[in-house]
C-alpha cells in the first residue's frame, strides 16, 4: 500500500507545517518589550491616617493597592522598574457604627481618598525619574467607580493610582 505511506508522509508534512507555521506566528506576536515590574514597600503603616481599623483590614488595604501598583507596573517598558515607597492612606469615607456594625461612610468631599507616595522610576541601577507625591481626589463622589466596581474593593483608591500613574509615565492618557 505505497498510496496510504504517501497520503500519511503528506499529512504529517502538513501538521508539520502548520506546527512550525503557528509557532513563527506566536513568536511574531509577542510585544516588542515584556512587562515592567514594581517593588511597593508601605512605610509605617500603623501609623496611616486610615486603612480600616485593625491589622487584617490594614494587610487587606496594602495587599490590594500593592497589587494594583504592580499591575500598572507591567505597563513600563521592559526594563523599567518602579520602586514605591507608600507613605500614608487615608480611604475614601470614614468608619461609622451603624446597628452592630462598623460601615464605610462615604459623604464628598470631606472625605476625600487621599494617598501620599514617594517613588523613583529605574533602568540598568539608574534613576530615570523620581518624586514625592500626594494623591487625593475630592470629586471622587461624582466619578464612576470604575476598576470592577466596589465588589473589587478600593476603586476609588484604585482609580486615584491609575490616574497618578496615567500622568507621570503614559504622558496623562
Amino acid at each position: 500500500r505505497p498510496d496510504m505511506s504517501h497520503a500519511l508522509r503528506t499529512t504529517l508534512a502538513a501538521a508539520a507545517l502548520a506546527l512550525l507555521s503557528a509557532v513563527v506566528l506566536i513568536a511574531v506576536a509577542r510585544p516588542a518589550h515584556a512587562a515592567g515590574g514594581a517593588d511597593v514597600r508601605f512605610v509605617e503603616p500603623e501609623r496611616f491616617s486610615d486603612v480600616g481599623r485593625g491589622a487584617h483590614e490594614r494587610e487587606r488595604v496594602m495587599a490590594s493597592l500593592g497589587t494594583h501598583l504592580q499591575e500598572l507596573s507591567r505597563r513600563l517598558p521592559d526594563g523599567q522598574r518602579l520602586v514605591v515607597e507608600v507613605l500614608d492612606i487615608d480611604l475614601a469615607g470614614e468608619l461609622r457604627w451603624h446597628r452592630a456594625n462598623e460601615v464605610r461612610v462615604l459623604r464628598g468631599a470631606a472625605d476625600a481618598p487621599h494617598i501620599q507616595l514617594r517613588w523613583r522610576l529605574e533602568q540598568a541601577g539608574a534613576t530615570l525619574k523620581s518624586g514625592q507625591d500626594r494623591l487625593s481626589d475630592l470629586g471622587y463622589m461624582s466619578a464612576r467607580a470604575g476598576l470592577g466596581g466596589f465588589e473589587a474593593g478600593l476603586p476609588h483608591e484604585r482609580r486615584l493610582l491609575t490616574q497618578w500613574f496615567n500622568a507621570q509615565f503614559e504622558g496623562g492618557r
